[in-house]
């Protein structure tokens, strides 16, 4: 099939992302043309004046409607959207030259209707940012779900990079009002309407991520809110290995216990653990300073997520409340 491609952007009070965003797109290597939607979601920040920038440059559709969260956004922008195939990238991704060239090349030579990317750490990112990215697509840490070679059929695409196509989210019919975990949802309805998913390698983007360490904590913490919500959703998908970060932590406080007594061995394995942690994130980013700063990431995601995964548990499971109701919070209406 001949591919038109539309991408999809829903942006709340960031303005300068926008524009960071936007240059990128400029410098596409792919030779044909397409198209960017910009869906403004409730913003009081408003991107209009830095889209007019780009209209001479880019084919541009702009919007504005009242918030109603990302996933609804995006299903906004593609409900309008002239192409075939639609990207949906986050407003805090810069989009390396070959991106589009990779998903054509991609697509042309084995077709799927939804694809995921992988995220990388640009140059140009501070050492949190680094630190953090690492924290996120490391084997070490997420098993490296979100880039992972090895998964490349049945990969779960994420939202921050994802392509659609307009037949799929038709018959989908888009995303839901959690967030987040609108994603992982979404691509469990793709998989049951019979559609497949793969990984494209080549089709990653640079995730800026403008956080802290106390927002960094908040988002890994409503990660692991939302997963035992998406278990009881779609139960074939549920996995132990979910239940890793609270394992891992808890385990941590049992081997400080155990230290105590005298019982040296589980905390000399969270030692070990930690050097590999270090060592490979100075490898991959060749700077201390990010090698010392990936040990804080990954204790904050695993703090973070394991909390929050074992609240969810337990208030889902010893409640007869809906999610919505438990958790309003993670849920747009």
């Amino acid at each position: 099939m001949d591919l038109s491609f539309s991408f999809i952007v829903p942006v709340y009070n960031r303005p300068d992302e926008i524009a960071e965003l936007l240059e990128s797109l400029t410098h596409q290597t792919y030779s044909d043309d397409f198209e960017v939607l910009i869906v403004e979601d409730g913003s009081t920040l408003s991107s209009e004046e830095v889209i007019g920038k780009y209209r001479d440059k880019l084919s541009i559709s702009y919007y504005k409607k009242p918030n109603s969260g990302p996933g609804d956004s995006r299903n906004y922008g593609m409900a309008r959207a002239k192409g075939n195939y639609f990207l949906i990238v986050d407003s805090d991704c810069m989009i390396p030259p070959q991106y589009l060239e990779a998903v054509h090349t991609a697509l042309k030579k084995d077709f799927v209707h939804c694809f995921g990317g992988p995220d990388a750490a640009h140059e140009s990112f501070g050492l949190l940012q680094k630190a953090i990215n690492y924290a996120m697509t490391s084997v070490l840490t997420t098993g490296g779900i979100r880039g992972n070679k090895k998964a490349l059929n049945k990969f779960q695409p994420r939202s921050f990079n994802m392509g659609i196509s307009k037949t799929a989210f038709e018959t989908v019919g888009g995303f839901g009002k959690i967030h987040p975990g609108e994603d992982p949802d979404f691509t469990f309805r793709v998989w049951n309407k019979g559609f497949d998913t793969r990984l494209i390698p080549e089709a990653f983007v640079y995730h800026k991520r403008r956080i802290d360490w106390n927002k960094f904590f908040v988002q890994v913490k409503k990660f692991g809110s939302v997963r035992p919500i998406l278990n009881q959703w779609h139960p074939k998908t549920s996995k132990m290995t979910y239940w890793f970060p609270t394992f891992f932590c808890l385990g941590f406080l049992a081997s400080l216990l155990l230290f105590a007594i005298g019982i040296h061995l589980p905390i000399y394995l969270y030692v070990v653990y930690f050097l590999l942690i270090f060592i490979d994130s100075l490898l991959k980013n060749r700077n201390l300073a990010v090698a010392l700063l990936s040990l804080v990431a990954v204790s904050i995601q695993f703090m973070g997520y394991g909390y929050g995964f074992l609240k969810s548990s337990i208030f889902l499971n010893f409640s007869k409340k809906e999610p919505e109701i438990l958790f309003p919070h993670l849920f747009f209406k």
